[in-house]
């Protein structure tokens, strides 16, 4: 039985991040082992944050805009967004060179579907007979069985298909992203077009929606090359598709598997409830299991989310879940009332409490007062 100073379950963002920030700190010389089913040979998805600090991964950026706009029935505006930046990267292109990176380092990769058992001295990882140990687990791999739908949790789906196209005239702006256009009927939840251009005549462009339940396949495909023709692109390649779901809910998702096993990634509930975005609270999620690795020789040294943050997905997922209908000129409000970089700073938990304030004071109150209400009084009865 191998011995490991730390397990990682799980070698998608959360897996290889987590190790990558380990072999940047004074814990470099500590042996790792990642499990991973999958080969991760291919782009299987992108990652889209922004920041106002340099990233560890800026040689990997696929594009990063420095502006961006917002565009619905009543506001269509376009903000320069320094001192952020919106980044984009690549799924493939992140393996790689995350892998590159550990390579140098004492890891080791299994490809498996392994599980992980605690223990009071170590956990054991059981990996197709075999098993290893290591002082310490980390999974990111969730189930359906962690999320067993029950009020007064919210249970929403951001679910979308993106095509990268190349078209034949020269409809986009490479320095804009767009992350909102909600020009387009709503589709029993917020819908909208999220447009990301890399050159005048090349762009991922994604039709999104945060509701309960599924599109037919086609619709999605009829619905971006509805959009395509609307802005006058032309003909048109698809380069590209990416097809996604991700749970949006303020289900509550422990940390703490056990004595030795810890819950990071979309297990340890990093997605945003109310937004989808997890790859910068990832990285900063791996910065402080690393302090406390160094400060308290364990990894849970660390607060959990504020509740403030907490109750803010709480009752905007209610809103979206209840009252579909409000989602767009909410968003609007809020975009039209509000500097962009307070908005960017709310919607990724590093907003102060007058900043949240001025952003939720953006609509009129009624809508979130009703939505407390149900979320923490008429489910809760239900």
């Amino acid at each position: 039985m191998k011995a490991y100073d730390f397990a990682i379950l799980g070698g998608g963002a959360a897996g290889l991040s987590l190790a990558l920030a380990f072999a940047r700190s004074p814990l470099k010389d500590r042996s790792i082992l990642i499990v991973e089913k999958d080969a991760k040979d291919s782009n299987d998805r992108t990652w889209c944050f922004w920041t106002d600090e340099l990233s560890p991964y800026e040689a990997i950026a696929r594009h990063v805009w420095p502006r961006l706009r917002f565009r619905s029935p009543g506001l269509d505006r376009t903000w320069d967004l320094a001192p952020f930046r919106y980044v984009l990267l690549r799924g493939l292109d992140f393996y790689n060179f995350a892998r590159a990176e550990l390579r140098k380092q004492p890891v080791t990769f299994v490809r498996a579907a392994g599980e992980v058992e605690d223990g009071e001295e170590h956990a054991r990882v059981l990996v197709d007979g075999g098993e290893f140990r290591a002082a310490w687990a980390f999974d990111s791999r969730i189930r359906p069985s962690d999320v067993v739908p029950r009020p007064p949790y919210n249970y929403l789906k951001q679910h979308f298909l993106g095509w990268e196209v190349e078209t034949a005239n020269p409809v986009f702006d490479p320095q804009v992203v767009t992350l909102f256009d909600l020009r387009t009927p709503q589709r029993g939840g917020i819908t909208f077009f999220y447009v990301l251009p890399f050159s005048p005549r090349r762009a991922l462009v994604e039709y999104t929606l945060f509701s309960p339940e599924l599109l037919p396949g086609e619709e999605y495909q009829a619905a971006l090359g509805g959009h395509l023709a609307e802005i006058g692109a032309g003909a048109y390649r698809i380069l590209e598709a990416e097809r996604g779901v991700i749970p949006m809910s303020d289900h509550p998702l422990p940390r703490r598997l056990g004595r030795r096993v810890l819950a990071i990634g979309t297990r340890g509930g990093r997605v945003k409830p109310s937004t989808g975005y997890a790859f910068a609270r990832i990285q900063r999620d791996s910065a402080r299991i690393v302090d406390s690795l160094i400060r308290l020789d364990h990894p849970f040294g660390f607060p959990p989310d504020p509740l403030r943050f907490r109750l803010h997905d709480s009752i905007l997922l209610e809103l979206l879940g209840s009252e579909p209908d409000l989602g767009r000129p909410v968003f609007e409000a809020i975009f039209a009332r509000n500097p962009v970089q307070r908005v960017l700073k709310f919607l990724d938990n590093r907003s102060a409490p007058l900043e949240d304030l001025a952003v939720m004071s953006s609509y009129a109150p009624w809508p979130f007062l009703r939505a407390i209400g149900r979320r923490f009084f008429g489910k809760a009865q239900g």
